[in-house]
């Protein structure tokens, strides 16, 4: 079982704030789950590093289990599109009990990492045929359950899905378990899902892409209250293919259409925002609207780089995400964020964007900030009223020997691969101590079981 957190505790010999590390003042939790302002709390110091826990702004669940599993190389030059293939494919065997394993064991992973919510961006909604489950959401309700179990925030993205390109064509046979033929059905599943909505789950929109769902719906679905309720997300601009595709039929590049028609904003989460030109890169970072970037899955298909340094001098706003997860880390995906860029321009220390800054603060900062945002959740600080999710470093590490408040973070993220993050709260209630989830044996055997059953089918 998870353990409460008393009023008292917990307390902290340095905690992280925009500004970098503090030292004075202690952190209380109340009995919501949120932090409050107590300065005189007392309790067992946690550790000297702790810092607020990381949104992961972007997952397919499922894909976990298939990690690895697209490695090998086929008769022409493999690609997005040749993975895709590949998915569809192991998307057809899930039912909502495998999802719901596959999830959970995810889900504690990310707590292990130092994710503390995550933003599931959730199209498998149907039977394979395409045909509705008897209650309509038992797909989504999967993830919710899973959730539950590992004990993280989830910010439930369900997507609408209706045509299988920017030509209109319809979904293919492998894709009709992801599509809504109407954007009515699509609002009555928000509608049930929404009720389910608590502390720890918030339910946003998404749209898969300017590909899969025509103007008319998407400008339907954005006229609806549901629009206005939560955060709105969409994958744009991954690939090449895409960008030309959209510039063929509608006559502009993805980022610079959706910025055209839409009225993009801070509730916006722009996810794989790859190909921009200079005039959307600073046109999307005026908007307000959020970055979600991937660097370990925008790697492992091939997608490209995104444009990191100008995007920062213009103010843009951004946060990472695991996606497919062939990596679970906020470590590595702001590792790869920064080495990306340092590979394309032979310099280093790309993202710390003026002289003696951290290029670890400047990154995890701005990953907090991105992720809250896109979370629409009170996270990513440790603040009074935000969600007590916090993380507490191991400081005997080696890796963390002789650090001190200038040099801590960039050690955290770029000092090696040893795991680091020893305690993890979530909203107020400990689920990982000493490098432990509560409850990582039972899912763990559930999830080897679930796989097993999944690869015998096939």
């Amino acid at each position: 079982m998870m353990s409460p957190v008393s009023q008292e505790s917990p307390s902290a010999d340095v905690h992280w704030t925009p500004q970098g590390w503090r030292a004075d003042g202690q952190l209380a939790v109340d009995a919501t789950g949120h932090l409050a302002e107590s300065p005189d709390a007392v309790g067992e110091p946690l550790g000297r590093w702790v810092l607020p826990g990381m949104p992961n702004l972007h997952s397919h669940a499922f894909q976990r289990a298939m990690a690895g599993l697209a490695e090998r190389r086929g008769p022409g030059n493999d690609s997005f599109w040749t993975w895709r293939e590949a998915m569809y494919g192991f998307a057809a065997a899930l039912d909502p009990e495998s999802l719901q394993a596959v999830a959970a064991q995810l889900y504690v992973e990310m707590l292990k990492a130092g994710y503390t919510q995550v933003c599931e961006f959730h199209y498998v909604h149907h039977q394979p045929d395409g045909a509705p489950y008897a209650q309509p959401e038992a797909m989504s309700l999967a993830l919710i359950e899973a959730a539950k179990e590992a004990g993280i925030a989830l910010t439930l993205l369900p997507v609408l899905y209706m045509t299988g390109g920017f030509d209109g064509r319809p979904l293919a046979p492998r894709q009709r378990r992801f599509g809504h033929a109407e954007v009515s059905d699509y609002l009555r599943l928000l509608e049930a899902l929404r009720a389910h909505e608590s502390a720890d789950l918030r339910v946003g929109i998404a749209l898969h892409s300017l590909r899969a769902v025509p103007e008319n719906a998407m400008r339907m679905l954005l006229a609806t209250g549901a629009a206005q309720a939560g955060p709105i997300h969409i994958h744009i601009a991954e690939q090449l293919g895409e960008v030309q595709d959209c510039l063929a039929v509608r006559g502009a590049r993805p980022v610079e259409w959706l910025l055209d028609h839409a009225d993009v904003d801070a509730r916006w989460c722009l996810v794989h925002a790859t190909h921009l030109t200079g005039h959307e890169t600073s046109r999307l970072a005026r908007s307000g609207a959020v970055a979600g970037l991937c660097p370990t899955t925008e790697a492992n298909l091939g997608d490209g780089l995104f444009p990191l340094a100008d995007y920062l001098d213009a103010g843009g706003v951004l946060g990472v995400g695991s996606d497919s997860h062939i990596s679970v880390s906020p470590v590595e995906e702001l590792r790869w964020l920064e080495y990306g860029q340092r590979l394309v321009t032979r310099h280093r220390n790309i993202a710390a964007r003026s002289e003696g800054a951290s290029v670890g603060e400047t990154l995890w900062r701005a990953a907090l900030r991105g992720g809250a945002q896109a979370a629409g959740l009170p996270v990513g600080a440790l603040d009074a009223g935000r969600r007590a999710d916090l993380l507490v470093l191991d400081d005997e590490a080696p890796l963390l020997a002789a650090r001190d408040a200038g040099s801590a973070m960039d050690s955290f993220l770029f000092a090696g691969n040893a795991p680091l993050v020893r305690h993890v709260m979530c909203g107020g209630r400990w689920v990982v101590r000493d490098f432990v989830h509560h409850d990582e044996e039972r899912i763990a055997a559930r999830y080897r079981a679930t796989v097993a059953a999944l690869a015998a089918r096939a």
